[in-house]
């Protein structure tokens, strides 16, 4: 072959490649003011876990507006939005919808003012302070440029709106409610999460385990009451409590691997009623974070021997053991598939160039995206850091002066454009790659 044939042919191809790109900047150009709007009305109008009924109806809605089959209200106020375009594998994409019950103080023009009864009957103020606003515009901007671009991929995509993230529970109530059965079951499954830490325009990866399982620990503790001047007389709860407290800090440190991840924090410890009183019953509430399963059985097994332990030490009868309750489910640790990280990577290096590319570290927040592949199916799965830090803050942090607001801060919000810009461009171009595999 002729060798300006050969020369010609990458040439015209990277002319192509540059031609979409320079149309797909014009579309996510054209889109944005739309896709703000979006922002600004599930922002100023947030929803707590189990209440999202009008955030759901919002992102049906977009689904509907472009070609999408929806249906509504399945496990909770859950959305799944179907597209089917040829043959080819079947990808999920999930959003969450929840907001958290906590007044907002960002200070911005457009700052929730909303006010939600929640289940208890209080009122509360009401602020997506974990960035679930910006994960629903850039998912809706995602299916609007996957429509728009039908003819460079084959396959099914799956969309969906989840409930009750904050509270570890919407991907269980899907799931229960049959998402696999009445739906295709995908062959990968991918999904964003906003970062206080990154700067916007940039996007993190990182490989293996890069949430923790996340779970609450009750433990009730018994003792015998009495006068506090008389504390001989007592079985103290507060002081079993207070050695339990203490003890519990030996299982990270001493049983533990060390190169294993492990959190077991005390949160909370109530008891007791006034100066005098010796009560009868402490109450301690734990978060237990771990990655392997193996660890986090062994924590189990620890907390009831030193529970026990003490108690016995203390002159309790074994009918007045600590009572240990474990919650009937948690929110499992995310595992990002190395192959798709590899790949999504790989694109938004053609995108966003290398240089606004972040590794990231394992973290121990929790997340049940998890639970989307660890199914029987056991698909891949893949989260990726979405960078929302507008430049000036992170200019400011750099330089000492300021300290980054983190999620679930009522001071926590992202550079609007920018994010969903560098968003959308990531999900859609990572996605079609995908289905091109």
């Amino acid at each position: 072959m002729n060798k300006k044939i050969i020369y010609i042919i990458p040439l015209i191809f990277l002319l192509s490649l540059a031609s979409k790109n320079k149309k797909f900047d014009r579309f996510i150009e054209e889109e944005l003011p739309y896709l703000k709007a979006l922002y600004l009305d599930i922002h100023q109008n947030p929803e707590i876990s189990l209440m999202e009924k009008e955030t759901s109806i919002k992102l049906a809605n977009e689904l509907r507006k472009v070609g999408f089959e929806v249906e509504e209200n399945f496990g909770g106020y859950g959305v799944v939005g179907i597209m089917k375009n040829g043959k080819g594998p079947t990808i999920l994409y999930r959003t969450d919808m929840d907001a958290l019950p906590m007044e907002e103080k960002t200070g911005l023009p457009y700052a929730s003012k909303v006010i939600t009864k929640n289940f208890d009957g209080n009122d509360v103020g009401t602020m997506h302070s974990c960035g679930h606003d910006m994960h629903m515009a850039v998912w809706t901007g995602t299916a609007r440029a996957l429509v728009e671009r039908k003819d460079e991929w084959n396959g099914t995509i799956m969309m969906i709106g989840q409930p009750a993230e904050e509270i570890g529970a919407g991907a269980a109530m899907m799931l229960k409610a049959g998402l696999y059965d009445k739906f295709p079951v995908p062959d990968y499954g991918i999904a964003l999460h906003s970062s206080p830490t990154i700067q916007s325009g940039k996007v993190g990866f990182g490989k293996g385990y890069i949430m923790a399982n996340t779970e609450s620990v009750d433990i009730k503790i018994f003792g015998q009451g009495s006068h506090g001047a008389a504390p001989h007389m007592s079985i103290d709860p507060i002081v079993t409590a207070s050695v339990i407290v203490m003890e519990l800090q030996t299982i990270v440190s001493r049983n533990i691997n060390p190169i294993d991840d492990a959190v077991i924090t005390v949160g909370s410890i109530k008891g007791g009623t006034k100066h005098n009183i010796i009560p009868d019953e402490v109450d301690l509430q734990l978060t237990i974070r771990t990655y392997k399963e193996e660890v986090r059985n062994l924590i189990h097994k620890r907390i009831k021997e030193i529970c026990d332990g003490v108690a016995a030490s203390m002159g309790l009868d074994e009918s007045r053991y600590p009572k240990i309750i474990l919650p009937e489910s948690f929110t499992p640790a995310n595992y990002n598939d190395e192959e798709l990280i590899d790949l999504m990577t790989n694109v938004s290096n053609s995108i966003v160039g290398e240089e606004n590319i972040v590794v990231t570290e394992p973290q121990m927040v929790g997340e049940d995206f998890a639970r989307y592949g660890s199914t029987k199916e056991n698909i891949p799965t893949a989260m990726y850091w979405l960078g929302t830090v507008p430049k000036e803050r992170m200019d400011k942090y750099n330089s000492g002066e300021y300290a980054l607001p983190g999620l679930h801060s009522p001071y926590y919000y992202p550079d609007i454009e920018n994010s969903i810009t560098t968003g959308v461009k990531v999900s859609t171009e990572s996605l079609i790659k995908l289905f091109n595999k």
